[in-house]
């Protein structure tokens, strides 16, 4: 009984909770911004450069063909246009993350507190000092 109260307590702590919240809403957040890179902002960008639709832009390394089986091979390719697609997306993503760390960084940032007076010992130092200066 011990060990599924440990558990309990361990799923129960703030910290978890906190990090199960920011995984949902960061795949949410994940949907949010593949839907606005691959359907608003690459859809003028590959029209600028000449009507390229990035998601199919890919090398062709073998072309499919029918084996000697009749099996069907798919061709090889390398996907290098979704690769742009997802690193559009990522650059998205890091952009508005900093800016919310930005903000809550901004939010915690301590106020300078002004200069504390100098201790009683400090001033009787100083007037010392300034006593055997004359």
């Amino acid at each position: 009984m011990g060990m599924l109260k440990e558990f309990k307590d361990f799923a129960m702590r703030g910290n978890v909770i906190d990090l199960a919240v920011g995984v949902v809403i960061g795949a949410a957040f994940g949907k949010i911004v593949t839907a606005l890179v691959e359907k608003i902002i690459m859809p003028p960008i590959g029209l600028l450069i000449g009507g390229v639709d990035f998601s199919k832009m890919a090398w062709v390394l073998a072309p499919a063909r029918v084996g000697a089986d009749g099996k069907d091979i798919p061709a090889v390719v390398i996907g290098y246009g979704d690769f742009l697609n997802t690193l559009v997306q990522f650059i998205i993503v890091a952009f508005a993350i900093f800016l919310v760390v930005k903000a809550i960084n901004r939010l915690h940032k301590p106020k300078e507190a002004a200069p504390a007076a100098p201790s009683e010992e400090v001033v009787l130092l100083r007037e010392i000092r300034d006593s055997l200066k004359k």
